[in-house]
């Protein structure tokens, strides 16, 4: 039973503490996960032009933003200037690949993607990805190979473009297990292994789903046998306030017989030309 961990890095502050707090408590339970970082500017504070999109308030409530992510980088973006995070921080990004794990891309600008993509172009959307590969082959030397996309917002432009950009496998769904996505009949030949667990962020707030419990209430998802799953987790999050919550879901799932990997463990596992070719589209996901 593989359980692959999949971290998402969205901010400048994730990555410069999130991060390395993340490489030690995986270290410390002897797990293996993937990073994927935003690349461009941090634009978070930009967020607040979702303040008319049904059920906005109602997550910023929840899950108490401005805690996990704090005032100032609540303010990048508006009052104050997006820093370059790949500029600024690429150092901790070149030491995480260091220290032994896989690590990709998640976007460029993760507010301008997250927002933007689904109804871009494909103009708007080549310039957004080809951005980020570059500045990843900028920080690293090499070109990318793994892609998880912001939000989970993804185009069809955006689809094509995983082949095209020469990506290995992507993550940028949600979805029950690994496939070849298809869009209105298109079929795009670049595995996708969708996240299949839901966040913290999603559950914490609702159903009476605490900090405290949040840990045993996904746990509950994972008792029965699997072949595997992915979980999206999130260095603002797990790496920084809800880390106590994170150690217990590590140490709960190797009690369960999990074997924490990275995305690419789980994909040497596969076929990936004979997996199922799976309908994909925009949706919605509870919470």
């Amino acid at each position: 039973m593989l359980l692959a961990l999949k971290i998402d890095v969205d901010t400048l502050r994730g990555t410069r503490e999130g991060v390395p707090n993340l490489v030690l408590l995986l270290r410390k339970h002897g797990a293996d996960a993937t990073f994927l970082f935003s690349l461009g500017p941090d634009h978070t504070g930009r967020a607040i032009k979702r303040v008319f999109r049904p059920g906005f308030f109602g997550k910023v409530r929840r899950t108490s933003v401005v805690r996990h992510y704090g005032v100032k980088t609540l303010l990048y973006g508006t009052v104050l200037p997006g820093p370059d995070i790949g500029r600024r921080a690429g150092d901790v990004m070149r030491a995480t690949r260091d220290a032994g794990f896989e690590v990709g891309i998640h976007t460029w600008d993760h507010i301008r993607w997250q927002d933007g993509v689904a109804t871009a172009n494909a103009e708007w959307t080549r310039a957004e990805m080809q951005r980020a590969c570059d500045r990843y082959t900028d920080i690293f030397g090499t070109a990318p190979l793994a892609h998880g996309a912001a939000g989970w917002q993804m185009n069809v432009h955006a689809l094509r473009l995983t082949q095209r950009l020469g990506f290995e496998y992507c993550s940028d769904g949600r979805g029950t297990h690994p496939h070849l996505p298809v869009w209105n009949g298109e079929l795009i030949r670049c595995p996708q292994l969708p996240t299949t667990l839901p966040t913290m962020d999603e559950l914490i707030g609702r159903d009476g789903i605490t900090e405290g419990n949040v840990a045993a209430h996904l746990l509950e998802r994972t008792k029965e046998a699997a072949a595997s799953h992915v979980y999206t987790l999130h260095a603002e999050l797990e790496g920084m306030r809800l880390a106590p919550a994170f150690a217990q879901l590590l140490a709960g799932w190797k009690a369960q017989g999990w074997r924490l990997v990275s995305m690419r463990t789980l994909l040497e596992t596969l076929q990936p030309l004979a997996l199922p070719r799976c309908e994909v589209g925009p949706g919605v996901i509870e919470g």
